[in-house]
Parts: C-alpha cells; sequence; structure tokens
C-alpha cells in the first residue's frame, strides 16, 4: 500500500511541476519576451555579418593592390577587373 501511496505521489508532483513550467511558458510567449530576445539575437548576428562582409572586402581590396603593385614592379599589366577571372556565360 505505501508503494502505491508513494507512486501516486510522484505523479502529483511531476504533474505539478509540469503545470507550473506550462504556465511559466505561457506568460513568457505572451509578454513577448521570447520574440524580443530573439530580434536581438537576429540584430547582433546581423551586425556581425555585416563586419565579416566589409572586413573581408577590405582584405581582397588590399591583396589586389599589392598583386597589380607586384604585376607593375616587373612589367606586367594588371588586368581589366573580372577580365581574368575565367568565367564564361
Amino acid at each position: 500500500m505505501g508503494g502505491v501511496i508513494i507512486g501516486a505521489a510522484r505523479v502529483v508532483v511531476i504533474g505539478l511541476v509540469g503545470a507550473i513550467a506550462y504556465d511559466g511558458l505561457k506568460r513568457v510567449t505572451r509578454s513577448g519576451a521570447l520574440r524580443g530576445a530573439s530580434v536581438t539575437a537576429a540584430m547582433w548576428g546581423l551586425r556581425g555579418v555585416r563586419a565579416a562582409e566589409i572586413g573581408g572586402e577590405r582584405v581582397r581590396l588590399a591583396v589586389g593592390d599589392v598583386i597589380a603593385e607586384a604585376r607593375g614592379r616587373i612589367g606586367e599589366q594588371a588586368p581589366a577587373p573580372g577580365a581574368a577571372s575565367g568565367h564564361e556565360h
């Protein structure tokens, strides 16, 4: 008989914890806090991507300048941008 009472008590406690968690989750979603946090995270992600793109473009331009100067020093003329890419459309 004691085992049945302990088992029933466990079920009641688990159900109560679940109901409290569900109610808390409902309150958070209704308050908009979850959406606000998601928007903030997306905003920081976009800023990070844009900063990486700007940094990558700066590096690409710097490498292009170095290559053009090196070609100039050996007497080669640098090709027009995009002319030596090999893309045939």
